[in-house]
């Protein structure tokens, strides 16, 4: 059985922009609920800059080692997909169709029956259109979807942190958990990612106390995440 007795909970996977480390942060959150005794399944909110397949779901199976599986085929892991590499607002639009929001939440109702957890990773930040008027916090806000933040030490960073943690806080959210991705870490910038990482920690516990803290290494072939509180 992949589900155990305990009631199915949805996470939303969420980035302080594109490219934060959601994919690998999302992989390396699912082995960690893995090894406490859930049972996982990652699915992708929107998928964009794909045909046919999720390429971000198609990584999370690569990392944790499961190849495809029964979901993936039946398109409940990845139910909406756009071909052009944008947000999805104007990838809809070029590609001449709605976003689905109901199939969506349907596919992860059905997942959640299935397991334990349910990980979504988001497209870009919170902040991503899915309409004019319409973002991906609502989205996680209207279904009352907890939230795992990555972040990590590029220039600027900080700023995108702070700016997603008080979203999080304004639309009444649940931070579950902050992942600071070190793999954009570098020997040059050792002292900027060391604080930006203790900056982060800092903040959490002022303003965050219950979330937790985790540090996410370099992938080196194997997904950890180290608790840093």
């Amino acid at each position: 059985m992949k589900k155990t007795e305990e009631t199915s909970q949805a996470i939303f996977i969420t980035g302080i922009d594109t490219d934060a480390g959601k994919t690998y942060a999302t992989a390396s959150y699912a082995r960690m609920l893995e090894r406490q005794g859930y049972g996982v399944i990652t699915q992708k909110f929107i998928q964009t800059g794909c045909i046919g397949t999720s390429e971000d779901i198609e990584a999370h199976r690569r990392l944790l080692g499961t190849g495809e599986l029964e979901e993936d085929r039946l398109g409940l892991t990845a139910p909406v997909i756009f071909s052009y590499p944008a947000s999805a607002q104007l990838a809809a639009r070029l590609d001449g169709r709605e976003i689905d929001l109901a199939l969506i939440t349907k596919a992860t109702e059905e997942l959640c029956r299935r397991y334990d957890r349910v990980l979504i990773e988001g497209a870009g930040g919170l902040m991503v259109p899915i309409t004019d008027e319409y973002f991906a916090i609502d989205y996680a806000a209207e279904h009352h979807l907890p939230v795992v933040l990555t972040t990590n030490s590029r220039l600027g960073s900080i700023n995108h942190t702070i700016l997603s943690l008080n979203a999080i806080a304004d639309y009444g959210l649940s931070l579950k958990a902050v992942i600071y991705n070190e793999h954009y870490d570098n020997d040059k910038e050792r002292e900027i990612a060391a604080d930006t990482k203790a900056f982060t920690g800092r903040y959490l516990a002022s303003h965050f106390p219950m979330a937790e803290y985790y540090a996410m290494p370099e992938y080196d072939g194997g997904l950890r995440l180290e608790r840093l509180r």
